[in-house]
């Protein structure tokens, strides 16, 4: 018997191939996969009378797809033995959709990624219809494409345009809808009913062949070659730039094997798409993707964090302080996870427009058809909007989200600590105010912490959670569970101002305006970040965070420094700002006119006055500076967050700036950008920049010893 498959013969002559790999949770196209479907399409290929072959799984999911542990050893020098083993296991799903018999894949839980690459090698696809199913091709997402020949079938299959979004895109679907999109052939009910139509197919089709292995078979919409095909093709590498910024190789090169292998026949296109798929896996942007979303991701996600020793805590029912855009987003996503929520402001009409938020976003679900009106109702009623604090009683967390303000936070706090629960969890959801000085208003600073949120929050997956002074381990463990139970990403970090995420980003933020105030063209400072894979620029992020608010921001800190006796520095961002609201009258994208200007059912267009206002333009420095600039500033910012002990964890700052603050996710993280760099490398770069640019970009003594001793951050 195969180590990782049991191979079992009826009485009707069909094989049920079980995969089922020994000491994992899930089935990984591993060493011990191969050579165990290797020995098995062997003997299948000597079977005589063979009426068919079903495979599936005795894992909860189907196939988890290819082993990452492997795929991250990739490197050049490597190259032609890891394209020798792609072609392994190409060849042997060859091997198995010519088999003289049907084959069907039994799909009992989601198949992802190779997983879905073994479907495809299959004559017929049946899946039990579980909504939590996902069928589809995400590899993309890891920088990668589907190397198991998940291309050129998939393109063959569906036409290109129709398999674009689940190849470049790595869209993953339900059962239900991978039928409509025509990725499966049937549903089933249950294990039984799979198994039953599996074996009637096969009885059915007995001479069964792969589409494009029949003779005569046209690929649905045509081959590139195609007039329909041919017009648009043109015009969609273009768009792909235009998404990608050039920052991501995996699209462009899912779109090259895709169309190159579709003018070509299937085993010549199976080599076309295994050189594209080795290009990308020795490259380092797979690596960075791979470490970023899939171990620190998963590292994350286990609560490698929350301190040992603490039973797990469900979370029962949560208060939340100031129903604005911030608290409503925490309502419903807290209502969303089947919790309780008290949602209160000064009045139960303003509490009511912000449940109304909740029932805006259920609507938009229902209207397309991805909830029901009753579940939404169901959600809704978990909801109570109130002026009354008295409705805090029994509450055993509370989320404040009201204004930046000490002593309105610290009145608030109050007012439900007299009503809430004495275990509970008192929280902020402040996204700079150092938590240890908020927690000064409680009368239990050992249950007090910072849940600071994203917004908006129904969208942005992270929370920073920040530890006070006084902040206790078992409140730490009841936040990260609260975290992880609204399906939330959890990164935890110590206090400070600004913490870790408003720190860093407040560094990408000045270092475009302090180029604008070089004198730099606004167009290159935006244009610059967005080809070093910013999603959003700095004067476009300044606009939206509204100038008057980073101008009060400021002068908070700089009041609150004063009281401790320090002082903030000033910098040529703040003559920016200043002179931007007090010179010229534009307050942001509020405002209607900022960095930007906003026309009335109109694109925004950057301000035509900004070149006059700060002679914008009038310096050149060359572009890959204006890059890095932006990417060293905030790695350098990090370090020195790490040497302060604001975080301890290489994955916590890697996943925080990439999924809280926008960091590219092509380096996988602010750290992991220094690694991929070479520590000796960045260190030498960042000195460069620091004599030409200013002391913001010296290494830090970190970043200096590391490099010495040819450390990695780990």
């Amino acid at each position: 018997m195969s180590e990782a498959i049991r191979y079992e013969k009826d009485s009707d002559n069909i094989v049920v191939l079980t995969m089922d790999m020994p000491g994992q949770s899930a089935n990984t196209m591993n060493a011990t996969y191969k050579t165990s479907m290797d020995d098995c399409i062997d003997r299948l290929e000597k079977e005589e009378n063979l009426a068919g072959v079903v495979l599936t799984s005795a894992k909860k999911t189907f196939f988890a797809g290819g082993d990452l542990n492997d795929l991250i050893k990739a490197t050049p020098e490597v190259a032609q033995e890891f394209m020798d083993g792609v072609t392994a296991v190409k060849d042997q799903l060859r091997r198995l959709e010519k088999l003289k018999a049907p084959v069907v894949a039994a799909i009992n839980g989601a198949a992802l990624g190779g997983g879905y690459e073994i479907c495809l090698a299959c004559n017929h696809r049946i899946a039990i219809n579980d909504r939590k199913t996902k069928i589809g091709l995400p590899e993309v997402t890891l920088g990668l494409l589907p190397g198991g020949g998940g291309v050129v079938r998939l393109t063959r299959l569906l036409g290109l345009e129709a398999a674009a979004p689940f190849l470049l895109e790595g869209k993953q679907v339900n059962p239900e809808a991978a039928l409509k999109a025509g990725l499966i052939h049937e549903l089933a009910d249950n294990a039984e009913d799979m198994l039953a139509k599996a074996k009637a197919f096969c009885k059915a089709n007995p001479s069964v062949q792969q589409p494009w292995d029949t003779k005569g078979y046209k690929v649905p919409g045509g081959t590139p070659s195609h007039p329909g095909l041919a017009m648009k093709l043109p015009m969609i590498p273009a768009m792909l730039k235009n998404k990608t910024k050039g920052c991501y190789p995996a699209p462009e090169a899912i779109l090259s094997a895709a169309v190159e292998s579709l003018q070509v026949d299937v085993d010549t296109g199976f080599k076309i798409e295994g050189r594209y798929f080795t290009s990308l896996a020795i490259g380092p942007v797979s690596t960075n993707m791979i470490k970023a979303f899939f171990f620190q991701l998963q590292q994350i996600s286990k609560g490698s964090s929350r301190p040992k020793g603490f039973e797990h805590h469900t979370t029962k029912k949560v208060g939340i302080l100031g129903a604005g855009m911030m608290g409503a987003g925490i309502a419903y996503s807290s209502a969303m996870s089947g919790i309780e929520v008290v949602l209160k402001d000064v009045s139960e009409e303003n509490a009511q427009k912000g449940k109304d938020y909740s029932k805006k976003l259920l609507d938009k679900a229902i209207s397309r058809g991805k909830m029901t009106k009753e579940k939404a109702e169901g959600i809704l009623s978990l909801i109570k909007p109130t002026g009354n604090a008295e409705d805090l009683q029994g509450c055993d967390l509370v989320i404040e989200a009201v204004f930046e303000k000490v002593e309105l936070k610290a009145a608030v706090t109050q007012e439900a600590e007299a009503q809430m629960l004495a275990t509970g969890v008192m929280a902020s959801n402040t996204s700079s105010l150092p938590i240890t000085g908020l927690a000064q208003a409680s009368s239990r600073p050992a249950n007090f912490i910072g849940l600071h949120f994203f917004s908006p929050v129904d969208k942005m997956p992270l929370v920073e959670i920040i530890c006070g002074k006084e902040t206790s381990d078992e409140t730490l463990a009841k936040a990260l569970d609260y975290v992880l139970q609204i399906r939330k990403t959890p990164i935890v970090v110590n206090d400070a101002r600004g913490f870790f995420t408003t720190r860093v980003i407040g560094t990408y933020v000045n270092e475009g305006l302090g180029m604008l105030a070089e004198g730099l063209n606004a167009a290159s400072i935006e244009m610059a970040a967005a080809k070093a894979g910013f999603p959003v620029g700095t004067l476009a992020i300044s606009d939206e965070l509204n100038l008057q608010t980073m101008r009060n921001i400021r002068l908070a800190t700089e009041a609150a420094l004063k009281a401790e006796g320090k002082s903030l520095p000033k910098g040529a961002t703040d003559g920016v700002i200043d002179r931007m609201i007090d010179e010229f009258d534009r307050g942001g994208k509020l405002a209607g006119k900022g960095f930007y200007d906003y026309p009335q059912g109109g694109k925004k267009t950057l301000w035509p006055g900004l070149k006059e206002a700060f002679g914008a333009g009038s310096k050149e420095i060359p572009f890959e500076d204006m890059q890095e600039r932006f990417l060293f500033v905030q790695s350098l910012e990090t370090v020195r967050c790490m040497e302060e002990g604001v975080i301890e964890k290489v994955a916590d700052a890697n996943i925080g700036s990439i999924m809280g603050i926008g960091f590219p996710a092509w380096t996988g993280g602010v750290v992991q950008y220094i690694n991929q760099y070479g520590l000796r490398k960045f260190v030498a770069r960042a000195q460069e920049l620091a004599d030409k640019y200013g002391e913001r970009f010296n290494p830090p003594a970190l970043l200096v010893e590391k490099a010495e001793k040819d450390e990695t951050f780990e």
